[in-house]
């Protein structure tokens, strides 16, 4: 169980999962050390089991990091770049996502430090809401602090007061259980599809003076 745990932590793209995963792999190393009467197996585990735990605690405190919005223009050739590079990932949360670039569509870079590590796509519709088209974070980054910020009166994406919700297709398991967590509820549209729904009244109402 400790190897296959530590295989898998090797495995992980988020740094925060590779912790998670190296940490319980070492805890169950230092049990069945500990059991067998390995003693220098169960300190090494040990000295590991605080390198996870500082790591994640630097991972996890509320440090000052700096969250900004990039708006791009929907023809912006970093933006083709950047969906193309992270195209396999994209189709892995949102597979049936296709983007063709309109006038319309609302694409911003959410940049972490000056990083661009998520991008939100998204398309206002005729009934004073927001179709989220594509919300995504590069692997590196998902510790939903992202996400956190977009959906907040402290990104600005949805601060346009004749817009009162959004909504988006959890296409995918991970990606349908990420919107839950952001405050989208499950629902039918007029065609019988499931879709998710967020009420922007909450974010509106934090952004007023």
């Amino acid at each position: 169980m400790g190897s296959a745990l530590i295989l898998v932590s090797v495995t992980r793209t988020s740094i925060l999962k590779l912790r998670l995963f190296g940490l319980a792999g070492s805890a169950t190393f230092l049990i069945y050390s500990l059991l067998i009467g390995a003693y220098p197996i169960a300190v090494v585990n040990v000295v590991v089991i605080f390198v996870h735990l500082f790591f994640l605690r630097d991972l996890l405190a509320n440090r000052n990091e700096y969250f900004t919005v990039l708006e791009v223009r929907p023809d912006s050739r970093y933006l083709a770049y950047f969906l193309d590079f992270y195209d396999s990932e994209i189709r892995r949360f949102q597979p049936e996502f296709a983007y063709e670039a309109s006038d319309d569509e609302r694409a911003s870079f959410i940049l972490r430090d000056l990083v661009p590590a998520g991008l939100f796509i998204g398309r206002p519709c005729d009934d004073h809401s927001m179709q989220v088209e594509l919300d995504f974070v590069i692997p590196q980054y998902r510790d939903f602090k992202i996400g956190d910020f977009l959906y907040s009166d402290r990104s600005g994406v949805f601060a346009d007061p004749k817009c009162d919700r959004a909504w988006s297709y959890g296409d995918a398991p991970e990606h349908a259980q990420y919107l839950e967590r952001m405050g989208f509820s499950p629902a039918r549209n007029r065609d019988g599809r499931m879709v998710y729904v967020k009420d922007l009244r909450q974010i509106h109402a934090s952004s007023e003076p």
